[in-house]
């Protein structure tokens, strides 16, 4: 089996890398090609993989190369985590809302649609070369705003293009363990879109656990979402919303934490890995010890500003959940693989999962997934305000592709004022065109 990994110098992929290791003997895996348009940063993280094989004391047939061409060449399944407009980018992404009022985040609101103006042609690109080079092969995307991008890549792969988040996932585990269970004996009745859905259910057979976890204020204390929105707001809504739900819930409130002074997200990874792929000259032992440290920096400030501006702090006990987007990517891999029928909460094709949706678009529910891939379970009626949200977030994500696609400022515009966060067209257009003046890559694509 190959592995192609795109992004191979990404911050994460030793985490990737860890989980090959543990589990290429399983698979048969026998070639993993990491590519990367900037080799550098290659070169930095591939020390850090030598000192985890050395750890592991085991290893796997690891090359990097700066074709894309032959990093997919037959391939089985191809890791997808890129980043257009590397985290400089992101900045202006976040800096830009802010400076309008407006949320400032990765995948939420104006951020999300223009880093998905930047990179939903270079993932069209992308696909077109894995339908070429492997054509057999399943497309695993990590990248950001990941349902959105799913759905552009889907057009040129159809079902062999799924989406992966950990979100979904942790909210899962962290409801079961308050509850005192093992997540493999429930049905997480989970719905929505990417960064955008709902814990609906915890179910023991047919006994709904969740009442009673929202019931009792010291279990939701030891759920990072429990602590982040309040047992309050959770009991009026009767479910457990992804804590990117915070950003529209809680906007006006996110806001302000940020424009007091704290430091983005963004602006705090540029600065830390700014500083950790500079340094030079670490032995794999040392390289790997200097990343484990970075990390853990990186996760205990995770989600700040929501947290600061619910007045929550720090993570709650359990914050450290174990997987990761690694551990979801190996099991979509196990499972296709292996064929074994494991249930997923996964980025794919609705088909029937939410009734009112049409089958093509992307949607966040679990999943079968075996050697066919990953078929969605239906999910039937949802409560009125998320059936509101999910359609218009939907319909802003099309918008977005589609300007995209077509380099057309108009949807772009479109795209930004039909958002619930972004509270008016004259907003819409100054934010637009503050990214195109600080974002030559948007400029040339828009011709602003």
């Amino acid at each position: 089996m190959k592995i192609a990994v795109l992004g191979g110098g990404g911050f994460r992929v030793p985490m990737v890398y860890g989980a090959l290791l543990a589990r290429g003997g399983q698979l048969g895996l026998d070639e993993v090609t990491l590519y990367d348009v900037d080799a550098a940063r290659t070169a930095r993280i591939q020390p850090v993989l030598t000192g985890l094989e050395r750890e592991l004391c085991t290893r796997l047939p690891l090359r990097a190369t700066d074709s894309l061409e032959d990093a997919v060449e037959g391939a089985d399944f191809v890791f997808c985590a890129i980043r257009v407009g590397r985290l400089e980018g992101r900045v202006v992404d976040e800096r830009v809302p802010l400076d309008e009022g407006v949320v400032g985040q990765e995948t939420t609101g104006p951020g999300g649609i223009c880093f998905a103006l930047r990179t939903v042609p270079v993932m069209l690109e992308v696909a077109r070369v894995v339908a070429e080079r492997a054509p057999a092969a399943w497309l695993i995307n990590f990248t950001n705003p990941a349902g959105l991008v799913t759905e552009a890549v889907q057009e040129v792969l159809g079902g062999r293009a799924i989406g992966i988040c950990d979100t979904p996932s942790a909210l899962c585990r962290r409801a079961a363990e308050a509850l005192g269970r093992a997540p493999d004996e429930l049905w997480f009745d989970y719905f929505g879109l990417n960064h955008l859905g709902w814990l609906r259910g915890v179910y023991d057979g047919d006994r709904n656990l969740l009442p009673d976890l929202l019931a009792d204020d010291s279990l939701l204390d030891t759920v990072e979402e429990g602590r982040l929105f309040g047992g309050d707001w959770l009991r009026s809504l009767g479910m457990i919303p992804n804590e990117y739900l915070y950003f529209y819930y809680f906007a006006s409130d996110t806001v302000g934490a940020i424009k007091s002074g704290l430091e983005s997200r963004a602006e705090f990874l540029l600065r830390q890995q700014t500083a950790f792929y500079e340094s030079d000259g670490r032995t794999p032992e040392e390289a790997l010890a200097a990343w484990r440290a970075v990390r853990a920096e990186r996760e205990e400030t995770y989600f700040e500003e929501a947290r600061t501006a619910a007045g929550v702090a720090g993570h709650s006990a359990n914050w450290q959940d174990v997987g990761g987007y690694e551990g979801e990517a190996m099991a979509v891999v196990e499972a296709i693989a292996l064929n074994r029928r494991r249930v997923l909460i996964l980025d794919t094709a609705n088909r029937s999962g939410l009734p009112f949706l049409d089958e093509h678009a992307v949607v966040e529910v679990p999943c079968i997934v075996g050697s066919a891939g990953a078929v969605p379970t239906a999910v039937g009626d949802v409560p009125g305000h998320a059936r509101a949200l999910i359609e218009t977030i939907k319909e802003v994500e099309r918008t977005a592709i589609r300007a995209a696609v077509t380099g057309s400022r108009q949807l772009a515009v479109q795209a930004l004022a039909l958002h619930p966060l972004v509270p008016s067209v004259t907003t819409a257009r100054r934010i637009f065109d503050a990214y195109a003046s600080r974002q030559p890559e948007l400029a040339a694509r828009f011709g602003s």
